[in-house]
């Protein structure tokens, strides 16, 4: 079953193109950074500290920035401060301290040290996709650190996609893969490069009007931080740490969209992919791609509204 999602890997992260902007031609205005020194990434903040507020930290996917939860941002309003993390070297940010090797790792260890920092009190995470993987890496490895936890259409181990039929797929048996796809990132002509992110958006995001802003993601993105960050995730099996996780945690998550898929058959992965995680709630919102948030926002708010008042 896994070998025929093979191709869902493109569906839970983006293949970005090889331009990146700097920090001077991006456009941040529209971010108040956090007072944070990293190289691994920065922090735009919404809303002041106060009495009653509480701290909500959102993690976009693979490429992505902050914009594209700037939807959920919206909804949250007044009594939430909201911390928006964008990686560096996706989506015009410099690459600065991802120049090579593993990158959700890293940033999951810099979130840590930015709550404990900024001294925020068991914020609540919310992340999309890689997102979700650099939250559970969070949740898992630093439990006192997080108040809940929410994991937008992210399995714990991608790489049980690319496994053999009747096989159990094992971070050793995927490498070859993932270094395969690895290499064929990196040295894929400009051109190709391009044309794949444009099809990929396609498929990602049902809301017409978003893909432009997505796609101005992929393309100021990094090749080499996005590629090395992609490889991360397909050998990355997060399931033996996934009891490690103590707080309040919710998936939610779209329907595989492939032929002889059913979202029954998706529903099944997902119980079985979360089995070691004891009391996760497991959501499936329908008529929606990856970006889930942006195709259904009333029905992702209403999960998420429930999910905080928890």
């Amino acid at each position: 079953m896994f070998r025929t999602l093979a191709c869902a890997a493109a569906a839970l992260c983006l293949a970005a193109p090889a331009f990146a902007q700097s920090r001077e031609e991006a456009d941040h205005s529209h971010h108040r950074h956090a007072d944070f020194e990293s190289t691994r990434m920065h922090v735009r903040v919404d809303g002041e500290a106060g009495p009653g507020v509480r701290d909500i930290i959102l993690i976009p996917g693979l490429s992505s920035s902050p914009k594209v939860w700037q939807g959920t941002i919206d909804h949250l309003g007044a009594g939430w401060r909201v911390h928006s993390i964008h990686i560096q070297g996706f989506a015009g940010a410099p690459v600065e301290g991802n120049a090579e090797g593993p990158v959700a790792a890293p940033v999951a260890e810099e979130i840590a040290r930015y709550i404990a920092e900024q001294g925020l009190d068991k914020p609540a995470v919310v992340g999309h996709s890689m997102g979700g993987t650099i939250g559970m890496m969070l949740a898992a490895r630093h439990p006192d650190a997080v108040g809940k936890l929410m994991v937008v259409d992210m399995v714990p181990f991608m790489g049980a996609m690319f496994g053999q039929p009747g096989t159990n797929p094992t971070v050793e048996s995927v490498t070859p893969i993932a270094d395969q796809v690895h290499a064929q990132m990196l040295n894929s002509p400009e051109e190709a490069y391009r044309a794949q992110a444009a099809q990929t958006v396609a498929a990602m995001v049902r809301d017409e009007a978003a893909e432009p802003m997505i796609l101005a993601d992929t393309a100021s993105s990094d090749r080499t931080v996005s590629s090395n960050a992609y490889r991360e995730l397909i050998v990355t099996d997060l399931r033996p740490e996934l009891a490690n996780i103590t707080v309040p945690t919710e998936v939610v998550y779209v329907a595989f969209d492939f032929p002889g898929m059913t979202p029954e058959m998706t529903d099944g992965i997902y119980r079985m992919s979360y089995a070691t995680l004891p009391g996760v709630e497991l959501t499936r919102i329908d008529d929606a791609a990856h970006f889930l948030f942006i195709d259904q926002p009333q029905a992702f708010f209403a999960e998420l509204d429930a999910f905080l008042a928890q």
